[in-house]
């Protein structure tokens, strides 16, 4: 897709002027679209690993591994979504940049592993920091043609660069000097856009951001559906777990489900009309995105409790399932259902999400989380707006 507003000049590059907000019919296009299924290769690792982590019953060291490694997918990949909401080209120039990023993404994948069995965390920082360097060389090429916002798109190169020296000399600490360096790295990284931001605001597209997010969420519950899909597989291996394995694995369908529904209830590009409203959206999706990908690895933990071949008890494995859809039901209602509905969903969902944190106490696993999934979904049917399918049929043709 060329700019909209430019033509390509000297060496076939077309300038990075800002996009329009408003643009009519903007959609997520191949090259991001690329992009995310790139992701999906650390995000499955990542899963992987935290069943590992959590059915060998190291629950705090896997939590917190997954946090860390889950933050650096997060974060380079919502970095590069909000600057192609602003300032994508898709010129061969960008295209190259965006696949380095894509490089380093693997990179990440590939160290994931030993973050997880050995604490060593130079491969993942390696990756990240060829990714965040290739975002830089993004924002630079922005500045020549930003105009007013050449001051914000400088400051974002400026606090990239610098923080990404800060990420490689970090990796000469140990023990509790490198955690500490990590937290504080991450709370500057977090900081970037809100200094950036408030100096001028980057355009960003209602429709195509919001577009993105929910692709990425489509990926991650699909790997809750590959958990499902290995459940009946190990069912046809392991025929005395037969029921106990199928009945996992149609729970699982109907929570996944149940997830996708609550996610997509809400006009999603009303969240981020404003500064603070767009760094509320795209923050808390951190754990919503974390929760569905470690729901996926709270699946494979049941499996491995029904099979015997986990050190976790039935309690502890239920609440690998349950904490991460409490989670995820939570942040989607803070960041969008909740400025959107009546009172009655508003009482409903957050209520819904604490009684799913009951399951563990009944001999069943997961029949309550799913029972209580089902029944949020049915108020969001009940309570929804009569209008809402027409006005977004409406916005799509309009192209708002």
């Amino acid at each position: 897709m060329s700019h909209p507003a430019a033509s390509p000049g000297r060496w076939r590059l077309v300038p990075m002027l800002a996009r329009d907000p408003g643009e009519p019919g903007r959609t997520a296009t191949p090259l991001e679209l690329f992009f995310d299924l790139v992701f999906v290769v650390a995000v499955s690792i990542a899963a992987v690993q935290l069943h590992h982590a959590l059915t060998e019953n190291h629950v705090v060291d896997g939590l917190l591994v997954y946090g860390l490694v889950f933050f650096g997918i997060w974060w380079a990949w919502m970095n590069f979504t909000w600057f192609a909401t602003s300032f994508s080209t898709d010129d061969w120039l960008y295209r190259v940049v965006t696949f380095v990023q894509m490089g380093g993404v693997l990179v990440l994948a590939a160290g994931v592993e030993p973050a997880f069995t050995e604490h060593n965390f130079a491969p993942l920082v390696v990756a990240y920091v060829v990714m965040r360097v290739a975002m830089v060389s993004q924002w630079l090429r922005a500045s020549r043609s930003a105009g007013e916002r050449r001051r914000t798109t400088r400051i974002y190169a400026a606090g990239i660069t610098v923080l990404q020296v800060f990420w490689l000399l970090q990796l000469t600490l140990s023990g509790p000097a490198a955690a500490v360096a990590i937290v504080v790295l991450v709370l500057a990284e977090l900081a970037v856009p809100v200094i950036a931001e408030r100096q001028g605001a980057t355009p960003w597209h209602p429709h195509h951001i919001t577009e993105r997010y929910g692709l990425f969420t489509l990926i991650l519950l699909g790997e809750s559906l590959l958990a499902s899909a290995n459940a009946i597989i190990e069912a046809l291996h392991d025929q005395q777990s037969l029921t106990s394995l199928v009945s996992i694995s149609v729970l699982a369908l109907v929570v996944t489900a149940a997830m996708w529904w609550i996610y997509f209830w809400p006009p999603h590009h009303e969240s981020i009309n404003s500064l603070a409203g767009s760094l509320r959206y795209g923050y808390v999706h951190y754990f919503v995105f974390a929760a569905a990908g470690a729901f996926s690895a709270g699946i494979e933990v049941e499996v491995d409790v029904l099979t015997g071949t986990s050190e976790l008890g039935e309690v502890a494995a239920s609440f690998t399932v349950t904490v991460p859809v409490a989670v995820f039901v939570l942040g989607i209602w803070w960041i969008a259902l909740r400025p959107n509905a009546d009172r009655v969903v508003n009482t409903a969902i957050p209520l819904g999400a604490v009684l799913v944190l009951l399951d563990p106490v009944i001999p069943v696993p997961f029949t309550v989380a799913a029972v209580v999934m089902v029944l949020m979904v049915v108020v969001l049917v009940l309570r929804q707006p009569l209008d809402r399918r027409g006005s977004e049929r409406q916005d799509v043709v309009a192209g708002d």
